[in-house]
């Protein structure tokens, strides 16, 4: 025989981990949440910030290289500026170093011949390479 409460139990179809007294909550439909409308302008909202942040950030960021860039031009014109100081300075070494052999005429004729033998060598590479790029950014498509 049944009691009455096991039949009530039965009876039930829901959740079985609910207490028995349960009774489920009256919905509240008065506050339906944010529309797509809102949700969209939130959206466009969010945007422009992220954007504005976006914006602000790669201006420091070219400040920053800006700032970087000056110095490395001046360390780059000083270090140009020393090294060609000590070219100068190996030029008259090497002058000097030949006069006994060759006196100073023959001394300064061969250390300037030499110097533009090397400088004409430079050019000519300096061609190739200019080249190169030249024909990389040509429209002709010769290969």
């Amino acid at each position: 025989m049944v009691d009455s409460e096991t039949q009530d139990r039965a009876d039930y179809e829901g959740p079985l981990d609910l207490p028995d007294d349960y009774e489920p909550e009256a919905e509240d439909h008065g506050d339906p949440g944010p529309s797509l409308t809102d949700d969209l302008v939130a959206l466009l909202e969010d945007g422009k910030t992220y954007a504005e942040a976006e914006v602000a950030y790669q201006k420091s960021r070219a400040g920053f290289a800006a700032n970087r860039l000056k110095g490395a031009i001046a360390f780059g014109l000083g270090a140009f500026g020393v090294l060609h100081l000590a070219l100068i300075a190996f030029t008259v070494g090497a002058v000097i170093a030949l006069m006994p052999l060759l006196g100073p005429w023959g001394a300064t004729a061969l250390v300037t011949v030499i110097l533009i033998v090397a400088g004409v060598i430079m050019l000519r590479l300096l061609k190739g390479r200019i080249d190169d790029i030249r024909d990389a950014f040509s429209d002709s498509n010769d290969e």
